[in-house]
């Protein structure tokens, strides 16, 4: 078993996988991907530096809420490549998530609140139910759930 040491400035993809608890694999494609990076030693081997162990921390959190790769690239770009991150640094691009999240926490709310009381009774015709949606009036307000979609 590969431990990194605490005071450690550098870790091996062994030493980065064991203490992040994501899969070299895993690692390698993230520094294909551009949201981690490693130098080379004269070997060939990769060395993260010890704060890719945030980076990535930070991506399994992210991944988690359901944020594409892309998005979550895009963000940790706003990070100072000339030094570790500080706490500062990291609530400030925490802050890039909120407007989405909350959007997705009404969306589940509102699908939680009108779902219950309608699958509840069994039809599954959303356009006929009397009691979700009685004839068929969300029609004229356009396609698709208009109860779960944002105004």
């Amino acid at each position: 078993m590969t431990q990194l040491a605490w005071n450690a400035k550098e870790a091996t993809i062994g030493e980065l996988a064991e203490r992040s608890g994501v899969a070299p694999s895993a690692l390698r494609f993230y520094e294909r991907e551009g949201l981690i990076k490693s130098r080379r030693t004269t070997g060939n081997q990769r060395r993260y530096s010890r704060d890719t162990l945030r980076r990535v921390a930070f991506i399994r959190t992210s991944q988690r809420l359901g944020i594409p790769l892309a998005t979550i690239r895009d963000v940790l770009g706003l990070l100072p490549d000339d030094r570790t991150p500080t706490p500062e640094d990291w609530a400030r691009i925490s802050e890039c998530w909120r407007e989405d999240l909350d959007r997705r926490i009404r969306t589940l709310q509102r699908l939680r609140d009108n779902l219950t009381e309608c699958i509840g009774c069994g039809c599954l015709s959303l356009n006929r139910c009397t009691l979700s949606n009685p004839g068929d009036e969300l029609a004229s307000h356009g396609p698709g759930p208009r109860r779960l979609i944002e105004d």
